[in-house]
């Protein structure tokens, strides 16, 4: 059931992106014909910010649909690594058009364009983008919080979100005072809170691809839970990582007493861990060596 429910949610997130996409490209489209119209700055920032998260949405779409394959002899832990892959992609792509809005809103402080801007056009093509991607992120939102790729594609919709209300009060601001700069001084706002969201994201992509704990889990709380239970005498060897965010993996050498082996249980004593890593850190996937203190006593010192 618990893989079906993966699967089916998996499946809602895939179609959940393509009708972000449409949304997406249709709105992009709007924004570049408008900043051409009304010599905005700040509408194209936000156009070209809206074309890296199009791109950027496209490859967690490819990743999404690439990690649902099953595994294989060759990909043991199936293709769940992808989402990341396509997180980390959305990251750099984030970082580039924060850079480029940056550079772009100095040159035109240095060299003011004489170019009038259309404030009223500004504003209705702004209004515009700012209702469709709230729309896009309420759509996004609960998927979000299932993996790092659909995170990545919620963090951007929300970045296109409020590059719309800065230039939607950019474009208020020309209407009613006529002070021009406000439209370069929304695009460097739009820079501002492009560039933290791409640095969070290329954080968590960052724990996952160097096999980090996952930020929630206390490896000294596990090794605790585990040593609690009766017949295990130490527990080393232990790792934790993710294969993507939401998907940690344990494992660990547990030395038990003797009389377990010798009394084949074994497998109770097996079910009793996993029971105790899935119930109180929700590690689905765990592995566990048992092992007598005979053996434990001769094997390479250097243990977690």
């Amino acid at each position: 059931m618990g893989h079906d429910h993966s699967h089916s949610a998996a499946q809602a997130g895939r179609k959940k992106l393509i009708i972000v996409i449409c949304i997406t490209s249709t709105v992009m489209i709007t924004q570049v014909v408008g900043a051409i119209f009304s010599g905005s700055l700040a509408l194209l920032a936000d156009s070209g910010h809206m074309f890296s998260d199009l791109m950027g949405l496209c490859v967690a779409l490819v990743a999404s649909i690439i990690a649902a394959r099953p595994a294989s002899d060759r990909h043991t832990f199936g293709f769940r690594r992808f989402e990341v892959f396509g997180a980390l992609i959305n990251s750099v792509i984030l970082m580039v058009i924060a850079v480029t809005i940056t550079i772009e809103g100095i040159r035109r402080l240095i060299t003011p364009s004489e170019v009038e801007i259309q404030s009223v056009l500004m504003l209705v093509v702004a209004t515009i983008g700012l209702l469709a991607n709230f729309i896009s992120l309420r759509i996004l939102r609960p998927a979000a919080k299932q993996t790092i790729n659909m995170r990545g594609a919620y963090l951007e919709v929300m970045g296109d979100l409020l590059g719309s209300v800065a230039v939607v009060i950019a474009g208020l601001v020309i209407l009613v005072t006529g002070f021009p700069l406000a439209d370069t001084i929304a695009s460097f706002v739009i820079a501002a809170m492009i560039a933290p969201r791409a640095y969070l994201l290329l954080r968590d992509v960052f724990r996952v691809l160097s096999e980090s704990a996952p930020q929630d889990t206390s490896v000294a709380e596990i090794r605790k839970h585990v040593l609690e239970v009766p017949g295990v005498v130490d527990v080393h060897d232990v790792h934790v990582w993710s294969i993507t965010s939401g998907l940690p993996v344990f494992t660990a050498h547990i030395v038990v007493e003797p009389h377990i082996l010798e009394e084949g249980r074994a497998g109770g004593l097996l079910d009793t861990l996993d029971r105790c890593l899935s119930d109180h850190f929700d590690v689905a996937h765990s592995t566990f060596q048992l092992e007598p203190n005979s053996h434990a006593s001769h094997e390479d010192q250097l243990h977690a």
